[in-house]
C-alpha cells in the first residue's frame, strides 16, 4: 500500500499572554480563536473536520469537548491529550497517524492552556508524581537545592556541558539574547523585548548559569493546525499553501535517562537523538539540509544541548556553532525565529501547535519581518520532561503552487 501524504493545510493562534492578562478569557474562548483562524487559513468550515485531537495539562476531563463545543457540536470523534510539554506535538503525530489510517481525510489538532503565574507545581501530593525519577536521579548526581526543582535539571546539564566540552554561561545567555531580539518580529510573542546580553546575565539568578530571562515564563494561550490528505488538498484546491509532513517520530525515554549519572540524558538528550536519527532516516535529507527550527527552549540550556543531539552540529561543538552566530538570520540555520519558548511564551499544550504554525508560515513566506528567505526545510523539536519528545520535518507539499501563488 502507498504511503498516504499528510499535510498542513490551515494554522491559527492566539497571542501568548502572561496569564489572567486578559479578562474572561477562558480556555474556550482561547480554543475558539485559535480554530476559527485555523479554518479561515485552511478556507473549509468545521463541518469538513471528521475527527479532533486536542491537548491540555492542566484541566479537567473532556476539556477538548468543552474546547470545540463552541466551533460545533457534530458528532465527531474527540481525543483528549496529555503528555506534558510535548502535548501539542503529540495531538499533532495522533492527527497524523488518523489520516494515515485512511479512516478519515481532515483532522483538527488542538493545543491551549489556562496557567497561573510562577513555577510550575505539582496538583495531587497523594501519589507518585510523573517526575520523581527524575529528580530522585538529579539529587543522586547534584545533591539537593532549593528552589524550584525543574530548573535544577537545566541547569545541572548545563554545567555538565560546560564540564565534558567547554562551554560557558555566555552561551547560554547568548541563546536567550537571540531569542528575544527574534521575538520583536512576532505579534504574538508573550514577550516582544529586545535585550543586551548584559541585561540577560544580569537579570534575576534562578539556578546556576540561568537567569529569569533564560527561563520560559508560564503563559495563557491556543494553538491549532489542521491536517489533511492529499485528496483533500486537491478537491479543495489548497496545493498554493499544503505543508507536507515529511516524516514525524515520537520518543520515549531510555535507561541511560537514569542510568548514566548524566543531566544533559536526564533531560532527553537520548530520545531528542534517537526521534531525530529516526526522522532523517525516513528521508533523503540530512540534518544540514535544514533551513529554520523551532527547538523547544523552555530553558537555554535545552537550546544548546539539543543543537548536538538534533545533530545540527557535532556533539561537543554546540558553543562554537553559537560564536559562529549559525544559529540566526544570515548563518546556517535561523533557530526559533519565533522567538521559541523563551519570548514567545509557553501554553503547555500549545507550544508543540505554534511551533508547527510557525514553520509552516515559514514554509510558504508568510512570516513578514521574521521570515527566513529561501526557506525549504523545517525542523522541529518538541520536549516533555516524564518523558517524550515530538520530532518532525516540514517542507512544501507543492511547491511549484506556492511559487505561482507568490507572483500573484
Amino acid at each position: 500500500m502507498p504511503k498516504i501524504r499528510t499535510f498542513i493545510i490551515g494554522c491559527g493562534m492566539t497571542k501568548f499572554e502572561i496569564p489572567g492578562t486578559r479578562e474572561n478569557f477562558d480556555y474556550p474562548d482561547m480554543a475558539k480563536e485559535a480554530v476559527t483562524k485555523a479554518l479561515k487559513d485552511a478556507k473549509i468550515d468545521y463541518k469538513e473536520v471528521k475527527q479532533a485531537t486536542v491537548g491540555f495539562v492542566y484541566g479537567e476531563s473532556c476539556s477538548g469537548q468543552r474546547a470545540l463545543y463552541q466551533i460545533g457540536m457534530t458528532g465527531i470523534p474527540i481525543y483528549n491529550v496529555n503528555n506534558n510539554c510535548s502535548t501539542g506535538g503529540t495531538a499533532l503525530i495522533l492527527a497524523k497517524q488518523l489520516i494515515e489510517t485512511g479512516q478519515s481525510d481532515c483532522i483538527l489538532a488542538l493545543g491551549f492552556e489556562k496557567m497561573k503565574r510562577g513555577p510550575l507545581t505539582f496538583k495531587w501530593n497523594d501519589r507518585a508524581i510523573p517526575l520523581d525519577k527524575h529528580f530522585k536521579k538529579m539529587s543522586e548526581i547534584g545533591g539537593k537545592h532549593a528552589g524550584p526543582p525543574v530548573p535544577q535539571l537545566f541547569g545541572n546539564a548545563g554545567e555538565e556541558h560546560m564540564r565534558k566540552y567547554g562551554s560557558k554561561p555566555e552561551h547560554f545567555a547568548k541563546i536567550a539574547y537571540k531569542n528575544h531580539k527574534h521575538s520583536v518580529n512576532n505579534p504574538n510573542a508573550q514577550f516582544g523585548n529586545e535585550y543586551t546580553l548584559e541585561q540577560i546575565q544580569n537579570s534575576q539568578h534562578i539556578y546556576r548559569m540561568l537567569t529569569k530571562l533564560q527561563c520560559c515564563p508560564t503563559s495563557d494561550g491556543s494553538a491549532c493546525c489542521i491536517v489533511a490528505n492529499e485528496d483533500f488538498v486537491r478537491k479543495h484546491k489548497l496545493e498554493s499553501q499544503a505543508v507536507e509532513i515529511v516524516a514525524m517520530e515520537m520518543c520515549t525515554e531510555f535507561e541511560t535517562s537514569f542510568s548514566e549519572n548524566s543531566s544533559m540524558k536526564l533531560i532527553g538528550y537520548d530520545m531528542t537523538k534517537a526521534a531525530a536519527k529516526k526522522v532523517f532516516a525516513q528521508t533523503n535529507y540530512k540534518p544540514q539540509d535544514v533551513d529554520v527550527v523551532e527547538l523547544h527552549d523552555c530553558f537555554s540550556v535545552n537550546e544548546l544541548i539539543n543543537y548536538e543531539a538534533l545533530g545540527l552540529c557535532p556533539e561537543g561543538k554546540a558553543h562554537e556553532m553559537i560564536d559562529r552566530n549559525d544559529n540566526t538570520y544570515g548563518g546556517k540555520y535561523v533557530i526559533n525565529p519565533s522567538g521559541g519558548l523563551l519570548a514567545k511564551g509557553h501554553p503547555l499544550a500549545a507550544t508543540g501547535l505554534a511551533q508547527c504554525a510557525e514553520l509552516c508560515w515559514q514554509l510558504r513566506g508568510e512570516a513578514d519581518k521574521r521570515q527566513v528567505q529561501n526557506c525549504k526545510l523545517a525542523l522541529q523539536h518538541n520536549l516533555g520532561l516524564g518523558g517524550a519528545v515530538v520530532v518532525s520535518l516540514y517542507r512544501l507539499g507543492f511547491p511549484e503552487a506556492n511559487k505561482a501563488k507568490s507572483k500573484l
